[in-house]
């Protein structure tokens, strides 16, 4: 499977490839600028997003940096795209419909995956990097690892969709602390917040992913999807409402033929090999 794309095959600041059985992963691919996102990664991110949305074959997606320096270092400021930045600069609310086309997008994009979604971090994610990685439902971080929001540093701000994911992730004063003071945390100081789900020896960051990645794409397809989409919303929603989600949810898992293999496989004391059918 290693080495097979999905999506459309060439991407000019992206590598995806399947390396497991139902499992994609999206390589951010500008090492040399710390895999700092331009407009243009943001539109290839939406379209590798969306592909792996919609191929049923796949069933989890790992995001990870290229390189061992960053995962990924929020926008690039370094005027990597000046025509960009000009037209930007000169159209009406030119900053907020850049934003709303392009790292917003993508946060949103990877939010409303009902597949689940895991940030493979090494090195730096900090800023809209951070932001992007606690978009994904699970976060692994090599030990090496260097997580927080430097955005103030500049004098910009999180508005890659870090000032809703911080506050929920690590409460708001804790929140607040890290971007207001621009502080950087190591992977284990980073996990005690709640920012980071997991943290590997460096050398084993791949390996434990796969691990973990190929784990949930073993699992019953229309369970997972469903159980993430009750999860994601019941953060919102009165317990009342998501008792009646879960009612309309077991209408479609309950008579599954996942559900009568599962059955069967427990009975007969195997393992059951789901379809998501």
């Amino acid at each position: 499977m290693k080495g097979v794309a999905f999506g459309r095959t060439t991407f000019e600041t992206l590598l995806c490839d399947r390396p497991a059985a139902g499992v994609a992963r999206i390589t951010l691919n500008r090492p040399g600028a710390m895999n700092a996102y331009s407009f243009g990664m943001t539109q290839e991110l939406q379209d590798a997003i969306a592909a792996f949305r919609d191929d049923d074959a796949l069933k989890v997606l790992i995001l990870t940096g290229a390189g061992e320096r960053a995962f990924c270092t929020g926008g690039d400021i370094s005027g990597s795209e000046p025509a960009h930045s000009a037209a930007v600069a000169a159209a009406p609310m030119g900053h907020g419909r850049e934003m709303r086309e392009g790292m917003q997008a993508v946060v949103l994009a990877l939010r409303r995956l009902d597949k689940p979604s895991i940030a493979m971090v090494r090195g730096y994610a900090v800023a809209g990097g951070l932001a992007l990685a606690c978009a994904c439902d699970f976060r692994l971080a090599a030990a090496s690892a260097k997580l927080g929001d430097t955005s103030n540093k500049v004098g910009l701000l999180p508005d890659e969709g870090g000032a809703w994911l911080f506050p929920r992730l690590m409460g708001l004063d804790r929140a607040l602390k890290m971007t207001l003071l621009s502080e950087i945390y190591d992977a284990a100081t980073a996990a005690g917040l709640g920012l980071v789900t997991e943290v590997v020896a460096d050398g084993a960051l791949e390996e434990r992913t796969l691990e973990f990645a190929s784990a949930l794409a073993t699992r019953a397809p229309l369970a997972v999807r469903l159980s993430k989409t009750m999860m994601q919303r019941a953060g919102q929603i009165s317990l009342e409402d998501s008792m009646i989600d879960a009612q309309h949810a077991v209408m479609i898992a309950n008579p599954s033929a996942d559900v009568r293999e599962g059955i069967a496989a427990f009975r007969q004391k195997r393992s059951p090999k789901f379809e998501g059918r």
